[in-house]
């Protein structure tokens, strides 16, 4: 069968999530413009035609020591490309994490934040990113609001990749949230393949990208226990955080279910996991 081969741009090609969409991608034979943050301001002045662009730029999710680079990276980025990139669809990668105070989950909830907390910054940045390409008058101009995505060689800085970097090194683990504490977990894997499908064929604007059902501590401490024999424990009094559920009828009724299982996924995960860090030249090879 032929290939429909068409042009990606992945803005932030080095990053956990960019690496692994032009891995998927060049696995597809599609052409490829991997632009890292540095090769960014030469990609704006060329003005050249990028074809389908996924904007997988974005800040740490605590970006209060860093508040400009965050409104530079979800804003300011933003309108540059849109102002300055010929493109056939604009993808911006957003997140959950803007659902923190909403009563429900769907992609036209009502949403809010207080600029005063510190700890909304990131929503807050990310909200206004979203809202100049929701504003763009282009219907292929999209945001996907990606959960919390695993798979190898996932950022520390993320709950989940601080968990397991705390048992790669140490052999055990502390949970500095409560054990019925609960987010909802998405697979690298599945957010490669939906992804460009977002970007190439998506009906609506905005999508929920995620598994669907949340996961909670306690479960994920047990099957550590279980499948690497790690310590485990939660800190005492720790405070109990629990999303809630994210809604991806749109998602799964336009492409389908991800059919993310953290749980599942977990020997595997560990695995690769455990052969990366024991050898840095395999890492590209089990993502």
């Amino acid at each position: 069968m032929a290939v429909d081969r068409q042009t990606f741009t992945i803005l932030g090609a080095s990053g956990f999530l960019g690496r692994a969409l032009v891995a998927w991608l060049e696995s597809r034979d599609q052409v490829v413009h991997a632009v890292t943050r540095a090769a960014l301001p030469a990609l704006l002045a060329a003005r050249r035609p990028a074809g389908h662009v996924i904007d997988c730029v974005g800040s740490t999710v605590d970006c209060r020591p860093c508040p400009l680079d965050a409104a530079e990276a979800h804003v300011g980025l933003v309108a540059h490309c849109l102002t300055e990139l010929q493109f056939d669809s604009f993808l911006l990668l957003s997140s959950t994490r803007v659902y923190a105070h909403a009563r429900a989950t769907h992609e036209d909830a009502m949403l809010s934040a207080l600029p005063s907390d510190p700890s909304d910054l990131y929503s807050l940045t990310k909200l206004a990113g979203e809202a100049l390409c929701l504003a763009d008058p282009r219907s292929t101009t999209r945001v996907a609001r990606l959960s919390n995505v695993y798979g190898i060689d996932m950022p520390a800085a993320t709950f989940l990749g601080g968990v397991l970097h705390q048992g790669y090194a140490t052999g055990k683990v502390t949970f500095h949230e409560g054990a019925t504490s609960a987010r909802d977990y998405v697979s690298v894997a599945a957010v490669a393949r939906l992804l460009p499908a977002i970007a190439r064929t998506g009906r609506h604007r905005l999508y929920n990208v995620a598994a669907g059902t949340n996961t909670d501590h306690a479960s994920i401490a047990l099957r550590l226990v279980d499948i690497a024999d790690w310590r485990t424990s939660f800190v005492l009094s720790a405070p109990t955080i629990r999303q809630l559920p994210i809604d991806t009828i749109r998602a799964d009724t336009e492409f389908g279910p991800t059919g993310s299982d953290l749980l599942a996924d977990l020997p595997t995960l560990l695995a690769l996991g455990q052969e990366a860090q024991c050898s840095p030249s395999m890492r590209h090879m089990a993502a």
